[in-house]
């Protein structure tokens, strides 16, 4: 595993992501490193806004977009998506397909459900406690089950 960038590295880029806060920038370089991902400027962005801070979220691509360009990125929502793709390739995110237009990138990778509100298309975490799952379907001959995703879509009365 690479290490984070050395501090100089970060202190230069602080100056092209002036609204990203030093620990942000660290934070997100020592992620990308441990993926073995190039802390480019537009990545370390982008990282710095999903988790830079340390909270667990869900991001669309569009929401990320709209982060970026309030905190004075310019990044194209092609480069987004792209990213939050070559994130979740690298182990760093969970895409969440809620439907065939829409995903969202989860930083939170253990096992656990979700609620989807599709009045407000939010995805939240829920909890995993009271979820029982007592056995899947055979996978087809060749193949294996790589991951099972629970959303339960909620709408409100």
């Amino acid at each position: 595993m690479k290490s984070a960038p050395p501090h100089s590295y970060i202190d230069d880029m602080q100056d092209e992501l002036s609204p990203m806060t030093t620990d942000a920038l660290e934070a997100a370089a020592s992620w990308l490193a441990g993926a073995d991902l190039r802390p480019t400027r537009q990545r370390l962005a982008l990282a710095a806004l999903l988790m830079g801070d340390g909270l667990n979220r869900h991001a669309t691509a569009e929401s990320l977009f709209s982060a970026a360009r309030a905190a004075g990125e310019q990044v194209s929502l092609a480069t987004v998506y792209n990213t939050l793709r070559a994130f979740s390739a690298a182990g760093l995110l969970t895409e969440i397909t809620v439907d065939g237009s829409r995903s969202y990138f989860d930083t939170r990778l253990d096992d656990h459900p979700h609620f989807y509100w599709e009045d407000d298309h939010e995805l939240t975490d829920a909890p995993g406690d009271r979820l029982q799952l007592t056995g899947l379907p055979d996978a087809p001959e060749g193949t294996e089950v790589a991951r099972v995703d629970v959303v339960i879509r909620l709408r409100r009365r």
